[in-house]
């Protein structure tokens, strides 16, 4: 299975903790050497581990943002 390599280019901020440290984050995260895209999903202590999250582009993520509001 090949790897996935990500470069976190913008901390955004923190939505939520749990008990175990686990940190729901939103960030600014580039896959595999593409454009960076807003990326909302859990993260271990020290960005070790991450787990399922959604990915969405710059419209995406404005749209949500209008949608919340």
């Amino acid at each position: 299975m090949s790897s996935i390599e990500f470069e976190i280019v913008e901390h955004i901020g923190v939505l939520s903790e749990n008990a175990k440290g686990w940190r729901r984050e939103v960030n600014l995260i580039s896959w595999n050497g593409r454009a960076p895209k807003y990326d909302i999903r859990d993260w271990a202590p020290n960005n070790e581990k991450m787990g399922k999250g959604i990915t969405l582009t710059e419209e995406e993520f404005k749209k949500i943002a209008e949608l919340a509001k």
